[in-house]
């Protein structure tokens, strides 16, 4: 088969990376694919290439601009796509535009995947253009059962056409081992005897990370050795060290900036923390769930379908403090709770969040929807 995903960008972030997985697995398995980039970028860029996959940059500069979608259309039809796997809003409707009067070769069969709660389309244009586009769109995956809730109750999207696929992760590149530990700790500059909660997440507002920070001092008065690692870059890099500063922790923060060996760096860990605001099927959790960490996770989003409480960690309310502070203090203070999550949360993403099993679950996608299409 022949796969052109679209995407905004493959600057590092979830969406990004689940893309990026797909493409080379898909890739390897034998079909064509090709990656298309609306935004000049880099990120994950590299890392396509060098598996062999093909990327694609339009170099959008404007919010209607003809060339890319001349430059797409012309990228159809060199390649000879046979599905063209959209990747959220923007690209969607830059898709169906592109495709709208293409007959000579016959079009291919479109398809999105919508791999967030949609709070973008409060913005009125964003959400009539990404409408229109899906009158031209023959299959919509949506990363969660919240997701798929929301965008179908909405009445954004026909049921007929939504699918739920949920995310998945490589497990190899993410299996813990004591020897993974003790090299992920070297590369973070960490001692063996340290306590260390980390997360991975672009610095912004709606990841929350803030609140690890808040509840660091109260933290401390228990855990002496704890250093708290926060994995990602963003717009609030320098709020988050002024903040640290000013409540006298910067020596227990590590900020990493943009990182891409992140899989070698979670297992450096002791509890992974994801206080968002809100998620789709978080990239991060999975990861972490596959690295075999004990987790403290908000309910918002698509979290709940992984965390489930008590079992494969432990949901905490959105912009808590206190509940923050009371989970991470239990986990790190009970070794044996932790392990026990920590194992549950590796089995749970082993059967059900698979690079393995999101690939085979897009390729029957792909095959429905072009049933459709014909």
């Amino acid at each position: 088969m022949q796969i052109l995903h679209v995407v905004d960008s493959l600057e590092s972030g979830g969406l990004e990376r689940v893309v990026t997985d797909l493409a080379i697995e898909q890739h390897r398995r034998g079909h064509g694919v090709v990656v298309y980039s609306l935004l000049e970028t880099q990120g994950l860029l590299p890392e396509l290439q060098a598996a062999g996959v093909e990327v694609v940059v339009g170099g959008k500069k404007r919010m209607a601009d003809l060339p890319v979608l001349r430059g797409l259309r012309r990228l159809v039809r060199e390649r000879a796509i046979e599905v063209v796997h959209a990747h959220n809003f923007v690209p969607n409707y830059y898709v169906a535009a592109a495709l709208r009067f293409m007959l000579h070769p016959k079009a291919p069969t479109q398809v999105c995947t919508c791999h967030d709660m949609g709070l973008r389309l409060s913005n009125d244009r964003l959400r009539r253009l990404f409408l229109w586009s899906l009158r031209y769109t023959r299959g919509v995956a949506m990363v969660g059962q919240q997701v798929h809730d929301r965008f179908v109750n909405q009445g954004w999207v026909d049921p007929r056409l939504a699918m739920t696929v949920l995310n998945g992760v490589p497990l190899d590149r993410f299996a813990w081992s004591p020897a993974r530990h003790l090299e992920a700790r070297r590369r973070l500059g960490l001692r063996a005897e340290d306590q260390v909660v980390g997360t991975v997440g672009r610095l912004v507002g709606l990841k929350n990370q803030r609140l690890l920070i808040e509840v660091l001092p109260a933290l401390l008065q228990r855990h002496p050795a704890l250093k708290l690692v926060l994995v990602g870059w963003g717009e609030l890099e320098d709020t988050l060290r002024a903040q640290a500063h000013a409540l006298g922790v910067a020596d227990r923060v590590l900020l990493t900036g943009a990182r891409t060996d992140v899989a070698d760096l979670t297992p450096a860990f002791d509890v992974f923390a994801l206080p968002s605001q809100t998620e789709g099927i978080s990239i991060a959790l999975l990861e972490a769930c596959a690295t075999r960490l004990p987790i403290v996770a908000t309910a918002v989003g698509g979290n709940p379908e992984i965390i489930h409480d008590g079992q494969t960690g432990l949901l905490i309310p959105s912009d808590d403090a206190l509940a923050l502070q009371t989970a991470l203090d239990t986990l790190l203070s009970d070794p044996a709770m932790a392990l026990r999550l920590a194992q549950n949360a590796s089995a749970w993403v082993q059967a059900h969040a698979s690079l393995d099993s999101l690939t085979a679950t897009y390729q029957q996608f792909y095959l429905d929807a072009m049933a459709r299409d014909r």
